[in-house]
């Protein structure tokens, strides 16, 4: 009878199921485990069997037990080899043999209801038998003759090694879609495996040379190390206290773990290959007892003696008894350049994963409260899943270290030992969060000794960015290293410490990186486009108050130092429709903006400090941060509330709109990844354009062999092989497709407006008036904004061109600016050649009249000035300031200005193309001397332009001069006047410069000029107080007088007074508050005063004129007159006044004296109105 009918007999299959079950059972063992097998001495009955029929036999018996079926076999199962496990299941699965079916439902139930949004492991009937062997690198291995599958073990046993088992429970988890896991599974070992042929049990003590050596305890082995004797072994057993992660080491890999018996620690290294499975089986708390341990000289931890394992040493492993969870004293705090320093806490924690943040990075939630990063150890070769139990002992406590991630956070170290309690029993997710380029951040952070904090909020930054910018921007992999560049750049000015992991591991007391930590109150938020502007528009409307519209209010700014924003540069595409504004654009959308820069060449035409309008169009398509920038929020209110008691309803209000856009300068901005013209730009300034991400990772040969290969291929090439670029003059025109190119330089820009085109749809143009310095030039690839060539530049025969922009041309509106040069690069020239005398070698010439369209495929390119060429140097128009221009007589003028006050003008015309907003603006500007100008704006055919705002410089070309009626001079523009932003405003809105001391003696004949003025005042001439109709204006004395039927009413005050500064007198005319200030009432007086003129309705007081008083003896009246010739009136006052323009000229004027008449000429009297009453 062979075996397998002996095998068959000895169960005595019931059914045809069961006999070929356990067929199967017997064809699996001899197949898979026969190597494991040995056949025994043929002493007993039970010997005559052979090893196959053996580890069968007892195969079945473990089943039958373990089984949730009491009187048959459990043929719904299954055995499978290693590699049909690995090949074939490509889902996450459990398998448990006692289950019955109602205890794996309450296993799953349990499983949903702590895990939520979860999906719980799929069971499978499946039996899985094998060896546990040792792998590479210190793994567990469940191998058969097929193959082997990495596993991993809770709490091993030394003994369970290389001893075939059976798996009654265990979890597998598939290929690990995001590649770390370079096995193509693992499974889970949950509880104890079920021997197949035990064995002997070890003894505490193992063998050395034929004699036994005596395990000793910590505190006598201190004496070997100290004592260090060649070729000498000891044992020692005491309770493990730390145990420090697997490294490797220029390709040697260990780990370290140390012993205590309460009061001392010792230090053992296990650096023998054949051992480093011991990690498992070492955990803090666990009683052990090493044999054959040989004192050796760790040189990298400062020379000191370390007990090592040998290729003899054995492990014995007793129960566990798990330490205290107490925490080190807290060390007080340290300040150290403002930022705010902190110690951590060591602790012990046992908690669950209930959230996996970003496995690459190594950040998980624990029991949904608190953080963990483990990104200071080498990756796992597992990691964690939701759902895992873990123990954690000597783990950092942090509070706070990044206001993005929860307040308390544990971090590890080398030190830190993690042991997973419980395996989950969900599968991995996979819309689980993870960190662009998962891996990068951690092996930037072992690589750059980077501070927790600081990496804390990389990882945050990248997963804001992966939204923000992947993938219409760049790829998905180049994400993290942007996070950390910008992290660098914002934060990772602290000095930095390289980690000694010897020390880390083995020091006392322990020292790391993360024994101190920074906490920063001012740590930037980044903010994608979409994000910002929704906040920024619903802060628009939920801020307004009603009652600012008096008076009206139509823009607000904002400074946020800690926001930083990321997008690209750009002009609006052309899908889009335009608005006259570069753009900040990334994935989720595009924001406005005006920009400035500091110009650093001569005429640049700049504001203060070298400040211009954006003329670089190398910044456009750039990848940047902004680290500085003004957000605005503008209003466009029309409303027809009757009184200021009707601003609570809303229903008064006809027309709402708003806008928003950034405001920054290009100083300001952080290049993370440059454009081809940038390359090229910051290459001719001599400066390196090391803003490539990948730059954290490589050497620098290879980033410099990148960089050569990134300008080939961009066509950046140097200056020196530009010419072999060029082509002459004459290929232009024929068959060859290649790129033409013509050289301006900008000298007049004209408005933008809108203007109807051929299709009867209005579009917005604008003009340029230009100067071509040379010839039109062919080139095989397109130049961008190389260098000026010698080819390119022909002084002697520069020719005046007009170039028309509309429609989506009108986007190079905000980069063209006057007296910068522009390389225009087109696909063809615009004009035929051959009628203007092309022939030969002959350069082309342009059209007589030339007037050009601008073509949407035309690209502008900023040229720096060439210093050898004179006609580049040629003086732009002078730019006058306002004091110049208001003394000059010119019509036409250009001049720059600050703008103190932005005022809507409203002609009641709402079909603009405005569409409701404001039709025009009036705008005073001021300079440094004080005196002001104002300036008005019709937008009825042009857009509102942006960056209109107090504070801001801004240069206005080609307006007209007007004087008024009364002789005042004021601007306006025409369509072909241009408004530029020069300059921004203070960040904090600083108020305009004072206006200087003027003596009212000397003022002179200018005309609108603000002044401050310290005089006494020397009487009232006038005084009215009035109760007006908020509708009509009329005089409102219960009711309106010109029964317009208005049942609210404004009170207004208005006086006119003589003030004296020793050198001469002035007309003064006050109103509003400044009236009940000159008449000393307190508020409560100046109430009463409104309730008591409400009957009257208005009441007028000449203090000078009794006998023009009606109602003479009107108590009210004769309080008003003795309050405005008493002592108290009469005061020294400060005041800022504006100069009325002179509204006639001298007056003969005659006198009659007795008997005797006189003729002589009045000047009339300087008239000032009081813009502000200051305090004295």
């Amino acid at each position: 009878m062979d075996s397998e009918q002996r095998f068959l007999e000895r169960f005595g299959p019931s059914s045809e199921a069961e006999r070929a079950w356990l067929k199967n059972i017997f064809l699996f063992v001899g197949r898979y485990l026969s190597p494991y097998c040995s056949d025994p001495a043929p002493s007993t009955v039970e010997g005559s069997l052979t090893g196959v029929e053996q580890l069968s036999i007892r195969l079945v018996l473990e089943i039958q037990q373990r089984s949730s079926m009491d009187h048959s076999l459990p043929v719904s199962y299954r055995l499978l080899s290693a590699s049909e496990l690995v090949s074939q299941q490509n889902l996450a699965c459990v398998s448990n043999l006692s289950w019955t079916t109602n205890q794996h439902r309450a296993w799953a139930k349990e499983a949903e209801l702590s895990l939520p949004e979860q999906q719980v492991l799929q069971r499978v009937n499946l039996l899985l038998i094998g060896c546990l062997t040792e792998g590479r690198g210190g793994d567990w291995r469940l191998t058969d003759s097929s193959g082997s599958v990495r596993c991993e073990v809770l709490s091993p046993s030394p003994l369970w090694m290389n001893r075939p088992v059976l798996l009654p429970h265990w979890n597998y988890i598939p290929h690990d879609a995001s590649g770390q896991d370079m096995d193509r599974g693992h499974l889970e070992l949950i509880g104890s495996p079920v021997f197949l042929c035990p064995e002997a049990e070890h003894g505490l003590a193992a063998a050395a040379d034929g004699a036994e050596l005596k395990a000793v305890p910590v505190g006598e082995a201190e004496v070997f190390l100290q004592n260090r004797v060649r070729g000498q072994r000891v044992s020692v057993h005491g309770q493990v206290c730390s145990v420090c992660p697997l490294l490797d080491v220029s390709g040697t890999p260990f780990f370290c773990f140390s012993l205590t018996d309460g009061e001392r620690s010792l230090p053992v290294l296990v650096q023998e290959p054949s051992r480093l499975w011991w990690r498992a089986c070492v955990h803090v708390g666990r009683s052990v007892c090493v044999t054959a341990l040989r004192v050796c000289v760790l040189r990298g931890w400062r020379g000191n003696n370390i007990l090592c394992v040998t290729e003899r040493s054995q492990l014995q492993t007793d129960t566990p008894l798990l330490m205290s969870h107490d925490c080190e004293e807290e060390e007080p705090d340290l300040n150290q350049s403002g930022v705010r320093m902190k110690r951590s806490r060591i602790i012990s924690y046992q908690g669950t994963v209930t959230d996996v943040v970003s496995e690459g990075a190594g950040l998980y939630v624990l029991d949904r409260k608190l953080g963990l990063c483990l990104a200071y150890q080498p990756a796992s070769r597992r990691s964690l899943r939701v759902g895992d139990g873990v123990e954690l002992h000597h783990v950092h406590f942090l509070f706070r270290p990044c206001p993005d991630f929860p307040p308390s956070m544990l971090c590890s170290c080398l030190r830190l030992s993690v042991t997973v309690t419980s395996f989950s029993r969900v599968g991995v997710s996979d819309s689980a969060p993870r960190c662009p380029g998962d891996g990068v951040l951690s092996r930037l952070l072992l690589q750059k000794h980077m501070g927790v904090s600081e990496y804390l909020w990389a990882c945050h930054l990248s997963s804001q960015l992966s939204i923000s910018l992947v993938p219409a921007v760049m790829k998905q992999q180049c994400v993290c290293l942007l996070s950390w560049k910008m992290m660098k750049t914002l934060r990772g000015r602290r000095a930095r410490t390289r980690r000694d992991i010897y020390c880390e591991m083995l020091d006392q007391p322990h020292t790391c990186p993360l024994t101190q930590y920074s906490v920063d109150p001012g740590v930037h938020q980044n903010l994608s486009v979409l994000d910002l502007v929704r906040s920024l528009q619903s802060l628009c409307w939920s801020s307004l108050s009603l009652r600012s519209l008096l008076p009206p209010a139509e823009g607000g700014r904002s400074q946020a130092p800690p926001p930083a924003a990321g997008g690209r540069v750009g002009a609006p595409p052309h899908s889009s429709e335009f608005s006259p504004i570069l753009q900040l654009r990334d994935a989720t959308g595009s924001v406005g903006c005006v920009v400035t820069e500091t110009s650093r060449e001569e005429g640049g035409g700049g504001g203060r400090g070298g400040e211009t309008a954006c003329y670089n169009t190398a910044w456009i398509g750039c990848l940047v941060c902004v680290l500085q920038f003004s957000m605005v929020t503008e209003r466009f209110l029309q409303s027809e509330f009757p009184s200021v008691d009707h601003l609570d309803q809303e229903n008064f209000i006809t027309f709402r709109d708003s806008r928003v856009y950034l405001q920054f300068s290009l100083d300001h901005l952080l290049i993370l990844s440059p454009s081809v013209s940038m390359v090229t730009y910051l290459k001719h300034k001599g400066e390196e354009p090391g803003d490539d991400v990948t730059d954290e990772h490589e050497d620098p040969q290879k980033e410099e062999q990148r960089w050569k290969r990134k300008r080939r291929e961009g066509n950046e090439d140097s200056s020196d092989s530009s010419s072999s670029d060029v082509m002459t003059a004459v290929s232009v025109g024929g068959a060859s497709q290649s790129r033409v190119s013509v050289v301006i330089r900008v000298e007049q820009k004209g408005g933008l407006v809108w203007k109807n085109t051929e299709g009867a749809e209005l579009q917005l143009c604008f003009s340029l008036r230009a100067a071509v310095i040379g010839p039109v030039v062919s080139w095989r690839r397109d130049p961008k904004n190389k260098l000026l060539t010698e080819e390119e530049a022909e002084p002697d025969k520069e020719q005046k061109v007009q170039l028309q922009l509309s429609g989506v041309c009108s986007r190079w509106f905000p980069v063209l600016q006057s007296g910068r040069l522009y390389r225009v690069v087109m696909v063809q020239v615009p004009f035929d050649l051959s009628s203007h005398g092309a022939s030969g070698n002959s350069r082309a010439e342009l059209l007589s009249d030339s007037t050009l369209q601008v073509g949407s495929d035309w690209r502008f390119h900023t040229l720096p000035r060439p210093l050898l060429l004179p006609s580049c140097l040629q003086a732009t128009p002078p730019v006058l300031s306002v004091g110049q221009v208001l003394d000059n007589s010119s019509e036409l003028v250009c001049f720059q200005g600050q703008i103190s006050e932005r005022i809507r003008v409203d002609d009641g015309n709402t079909q603009s193309g405005n569409s409701g907003m404001n039709s025009g603006v009036r705008l005073t500007l001021c300079d440094m001397t004080g005196r002001s100008v104002r300036v008005y704006l019709d937008l009825s055919h042009a857009p509102y332009p942006p960056g209109l705002l107090p504070g801001s410089s801004v240069l206005l070309s080609d307006f007209q001069r007007r004087v008024s009626r009364s002789g005042g001079v004021y601007f306006s523009n025409l369509p072909v006047s241009s408004m530029t932003v020069m300059s921004l405003g203070a960040e904090s809105l600083a108020p305009p410069p004072p206006p200087p001391m003027m003596h009212l003696g000397q003022w002179g004949v200018k005309e609108n000029v603000t002044g401050l003025v310290r005089g006494h005042v020397v009487c009232f001439l006038f005084l009215q107080l009035q109760w007006s109709c908020s509708t009509c204006s009329s005089v409102y004395t219960q009711v309106c007088s010109s029964q317009c039927g208005s049942s609210s009413a404004v009170f207004r005050s208005r006086a006119k007074l003589v003030i004296d500064d020793g050198t001469g007198e002035a007309h003064v005319w006050v109103s509003g508050v400044g009236v009940q200030t000159l008449l000393g009432l307190a508020d409560f007086q100046w109430e009463g005063l409104q309730r008591w003129l409400k009957v009257k309705g208005h009441l007028r007081v000449l203090p000078r004129g009794r006998s023009l008083v009606c109602d003479s003896e009107e108590p009210l009246l004769l309080f008003l007159l003795s309050m405005c010739s008493s002592e108290a009136v009469r005061r020294p006052v400060c005041l800022t006044c504006r100069r009325h323009a002179p509204s006639r000229a001298s007056d003969l004027r005659r006198f009659s004296r007795a008997d005797r008449d006189f003729f002589t000429r009045l000047t009339p009297p300087l008239q000032l109105t009081c813009v502000h009453l200051h305090s004295t």
